[in-house]
């Protein structure tokens, strides 16, 4: 299989990720299947996909007709079985190991046995997803950024049985995508969250003991380091919740304290104060 072979492909997870990466790929012309658990889910997300298209072609990036065309390319469903005639599958639903390890047994039983597996996980191991299936050699990590319409960067992981063809291909798409692939092994928090998010944490910790307030902090880094956004902010952007569970993936998976994450994070996640999804986080979005 080559690049221009990659027709149709299948997104599993709606949320702010699938339903992002699965806007890149139609605009770009490829068939895409967005599934998730619900109707509403789904619903929501080609809402959220319009929107989108609509703020580009108000910035004059795209046409009217461009922004239909892309729509046109996206098809919902609630069904995973839609995946058996897809080139590549995306797997980004929730960061829980449990949960990514039965859809992948799921997708196996109903993909062919050419099709690429590829898991949007920001933590998770790749080897051990890949496990879970019967094509180790055709499974990677391909990690895209938020907002994905957005952000160059999408981290290429391999695991152990990841082959040169997969990365290879994989590497050509992101390309195709108008993204940059970067390499990255296969270790707790692979390259970005490795260094992003002991950041974040040290931010919270520093909060919790009084050396500054959320906004201090935030504006530190945005002016002393050149920073486009505070950590605090940008762990808001990203979801608490998330933030919380990739600590733990790297505090657990490498053993060191450093990634312990900090007690007032737990602390707000377990009050629901996720951050911008929620409208309330380090700062309050309820206005």
């Amino acid at each position: 299989m080559n690049v221009d072979d990659i027709k149709k492909v299948t997104i599993v997870g709606s949320g702010t990720m699938g339903n992002g990466i699965a806007q890149v790929f139609a605009m770009n012309g490829i068939d895409v299947n967005l599934v998730d658990v619900k109707q509403e889910f789904v619903d929501r997300a080609l809402a959220t996909i319009t929107k989108s298209l609509d703020r580009i072609v108000k910035k004059e990036k795209i046409t009217e007709a461009d922004k239909d065309a892309a729509l046109k390319h996206i098809t919902g469903s609630t069904d995973v079985s839609v995946a058996k005639d897809s080139q590549l599958v995306i797997e980004a639903i929730t960061e829980q190991l449990d949960i990514k390890l039965k859809l992948w047994e799921q997708l196996e039983s109903v993909c062919g046995p050419e099709t690429i597996f590829a898991s949007n996980t920001s933590s998770l191991p790749i080897t051990q997803l890949a496990a879970a299936t019967g094509r180790a050699d055709k499974f990677i990590g391909m990690h895209f950024m938020n907002p994905v319409p957005m952000m160059k960067l999408v981290e290429l992981i391999r695991g152990i049985a990841t082959s040169d063809d997969t990365c290879t291909l994989v590497s050509e798409l992101a390309k195709k995508l108008g993204k940059t692939p970067i390499e990255a092994n296969d270790f707790p928090g692979f390259i970005a969250n490795r260094i992003l998010l002991p950041m974040i944490n040290e931010a919270v910790y520093a909060h919790m003991e009084g050396v500054g307030t959320v906004e201090a902090i935030d504006e530190v880094m945005k002016l002393g380091m050149g920073h486009p956004m505070g950590p605090l902010f940008l762990a808001d952007f990203i979801g608490l919740d998330v933030c919380l569970a990739i600590l733990e993936v790297m505090h657990q998976g490498l053993g060191d304290p450093k990634y312990r994450p900090c007690p007032l994070l737990r602390k707000m996640v377990q009050a629901g104060y996720l951050g911008r999804k929620s409208g309330r986080g380090f700062y309050d979005y309820s206005k």
